[in-house]
Protein backbone atom coordinates (compact mmCIF):
# COMPACT_ATOMS: atom_id res chain seq x y z
CA UNK A 1 0.00 0.00 0.00
CA UNK A 2 1.35 3.22 -0.80
CA UNK A 3 1.81 6.63 1.67
CA UNK A 4 -0.04 9.10 0.54
CA UNK A 5 3.33 11.18 -0.94
CA UNK A 6 3.62 8.12 -2.96
CA UNK A 7 0.15 7.50 -4.01
CA UNK A 8 0.02 11.17 -5.14
CA UNK A 9 3.52 10.87 -7.10
CA UNK A 10 1.48 7.25 -9.00
CA UNK A 11 -1.58 8.95 -9.75
CA UNK A 12 -0.33 12.44 -11.02
CA UNK A 13 2.25 11.53 -12.84
CA UNK A 14 2.12 7.81 -13.69
CA UNK A 15 -1.40 8.21 -14.62
CA UNK A 16 -2.44 5.58 -11.40
CA UNK A 17 -5.61 5.50 -9.77
CA UNK A 18 -7.04 5.25 -6.43
CA UNK A 19 -9.22 2.51 -4.66
CA UNK A 20 -13.10 3.40 -5.16
CA UNK A 21 -14.54 4.77 -1.69
CA UNK A 22 -10.57 5.31 -0.47
CA UNK A 23 -10.38 9.30 -1.17
CA UNK A 24 -11.20 11.91 1.12
CA UNK A 25 -13.03 14.28 -1.58
CA UNK A 26 -15.28 11.45 -2.31
CA UNK A 27 -18.43 12.16 0.34
CA UNK A 28 -17.44 15.73 0.96
CA UNK A 29 -20.36 17.99 1.08
CA UNK A 30 -18.59 21.23 1.57
CA UNK A 31 -19.01 24.58 -0.24
CA UNK A 32 -15.83 25.56 -2.40
CA UNK A 33 -13.02 24.77 -5.52
CA UNK A 34 -10.62 21.86 -5.80
CA UNK A 35 -7.47 22.63 -7.06
CA UNK A 36 -4.49 20.64 -8.68
CA UNK A 37 -2.70 19.06 -5.72
CA UNK A 38 0.55 19.57 -7.40
CA UNK A 39 -0.15 23.27 -8.72
CA UNK A 40 -2.44 24.54 -7.29
CA UNK A 41 -4.95 24.99 -10.15
CA UNK A 42 -8.60 26.16 -9.44
CA UNK A 43 -10.73 22.81 -12.21
CA UNK A 44 -13.45 21.82 -10.29
CA UNK A 45 -16.39 23.39 -8.10
CA UNK A 46 -18.26 21.71 -5.34
CA UNK A 47 -21.47 23.27 -7.21
CA UNK A 48 -20.64 20.62 -9.96
CA UNK A 49 -20.32 17.78 -8.12
CA UNK A 50 -22.25 15.16 -7.82
CA UNK A 51 -22.64 11.48 -6.39
CA UNK A 52 -22.12 8.94 -9.04
CA UNK A 53 -21.47 6.08 -7.29
CA UNK A 54 -18.28 5.20 -8.73
CA UNK A 55 -16.61 5.67 -5.76
CA UNK A 56 -14.50 8.62 -7.17
CA UNK A 57 -14.83 12.31 -6.77
CA UNK A 58 -17.69 13.42 -9.84
CA UNK A 59 -18.37 16.68 -11.60
CA UNK A 60 -20.59 17.38 -14.21
CA UNK A 61 -18.19 20.25 -15.28
CA UNK A 62 -14.92 22.60 -15.48
CA UNK A 63 -14.79 26.01 -13.84
CA UNK A 64 -12.82 26.75 -16.89
CA UNK A 65 -12.47 24.86 -20.20
CA UNK A 66 -8.97 25.67 -20.29
CA UNK A 67 -8.58 24.50 -16.73
CA UNK A 68 -7.81 20.85 -18.52
CA UNK A 69 -6.27 19.16 -21.31
CA UNK A 70 -8.12 15.98 -22.75
CA UNK A 71 -6.45 13.02 -24.22
CA UNK A 72 -7.72 9.97 -25.86
CA UNK A 73 -6.81 7.07 -23.79
CA UNK A 74 -6.79 3.37 -24.63
CA UNK A 75 -4.82 1.59 -22.31
CA UNK A 76 -6.27 -1.26 -20.05
CA UNK A 77 -8.15 -2.32 -23.37
CA UNK A 78 -10.95 0.49 -23.25
CA UNK A 79 -11.43 3.49 -24.88
CA UNK A 80 -11.53 6.60 -22.46
CA UNK A 81 -10.65 9.99 -22.28
CA UNK A 82 -8.10 11.31 -19.60
CA UNK A 83 -7.99 14.47 -18.14
CA UNK A 84 -5.01 16.33 -17.21
CA UNK A 85 -4.05 19.82 -15.45
CA UNK A 86 -3.36 22.18 -18.21
CA UNK A 87 -1.32 24.18 -15.84
CA UNK A 88 1.09 20.96 -14.55
CA UNK A 89 0.03 18.29 -16.58
CA UNK A 90 -0.59 16.25 -13.69
CA UNK A 91 -3.65 12.88 -14.39
CA UNK A 92 -6.29 13.84 -12.78
CA UNK A 93 -8.76 11.35 -13.66
CA UNK A 94 -11.05 10.38 -17.00
CA UNK A 95 -14.07 11.99 -18.25
CA UNK A 96 -17.50 9.95 -19.34
CA UNK A 97 -20.16 10.99 -21.29
CA UNK A 98 -22.72 9.43 -19.01
CA UNK A 99 -23.17 12.53 -16.50
CA UNK A 100 -25.79 14.23 -15.65
CA UNK A 101 -27.88 17.46 -17.23
CA UNK A 102 -27.26 19.79 -18.31
CA UNK A 103 -23.60 18.98 -19.96
CA UNK A 104 -24.47 15.14 -19.90
CA UNK A 105 -20.35 14.84 -18.73
CA UNK A 106 -18.68 12.92 -15.40
CA UNK A 107 -15.63 13.83 -14.82
CA UNK A 108 -14.19 11.28 -12.73
CA UNK A 109 -11.15 12.11 -10.78
CA UNK A 110 -8.81 11.12 -8.38
CA UNK A 111 -9.65 12.12 -4.48
CA UNK A 112 -5.93 12.16 -4.24
CA UNK A 113 -4.95 14.67 -7.26
CA UNK A 114 -6.83 17.45 -5.99
CA UNK A 115 -6.95 20.23 -2.67
CA UNK A 116 -9.90 21.25 -1.75
CA UNK A 117 -9.88 25.40 -0.71
CA UNK A 118 -13.82 25.66 1.38
CA UNK A 119 -15.63 28.87 0.88
CA UNK A 120 -15.46 30.82 3.20
CA UNK A 121 -18.77 32.05 5.02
Amino acid sequence: MFNKKDLIYQVTREGGTEPPYSGEHVNNKKIGNYACINCDAIIFSSEHKFDSGTGWPSFYDLLDNKAVHEIEDNSFGMKRIEVKCSSCNSHLGHVFPDGPPPTGLRYCINSVALNFKEKKK
